[in-house]
């Protein structure tokens, strides 16, 4: 068994498309219309083409919104993205313009810093020890 797929909760595909695209430096893999205005729209590590994907799935459902603004609210981000260099990240992803609500903190062997993805979710990046 292994994880193929996974997904996060978003406001605005369309925006999240470019946030995760043009702003992280993921792919997109599929985009698929889904009903009259939402889409199956997957993205992927550009070095890992066949790698999980991450579904930026619509949150239209009626228990998303409140979980998440309960997340937001007490700081628990919604996904982790390893990253080779959490402080090399952090700081190209502030000259990008994104908002980070935890700079880059050491704890033990791992450092981690948490950012707004724009889409209604905290996101966490973090190195670990090899």
């Amino acid at each position: 068994m292994r994880i193929h797929l996974t997904s996060v909760f978003v406001d605005d595909q369309a925006k999240a498309e470019h946030f995760y695209t043009e702003i992280l430096g993921f792919v997109k893999k599929h985009d698929v219309p889904v009903g009259e205005t939402d889409r199956w729209l997957t993205v992927v590590p550009p070095d890992e083409p066949g790698g999980v994907e991450l579904l930026l799935e619509p949150a239209g459902h009626p228990a998303v919104k409140p979980y998440r603004d309960a997340l937001v609210k007490d700081g628990i981000p919604l996904a982790q993205f390893a990253v080779d260099d959490v402080r090399a990240e952090y700081e190209r992803l502030r000259g990008l313009g994104v908002r980070f609500t935890q700079e880059p903190l050491e704890m033990d062997e791992i450092t981690f810093a948490v950012f707004d993805d724009t889409c209604g979710n905290l996101i966490q990046i973090a190195t670990q020890p090899q």
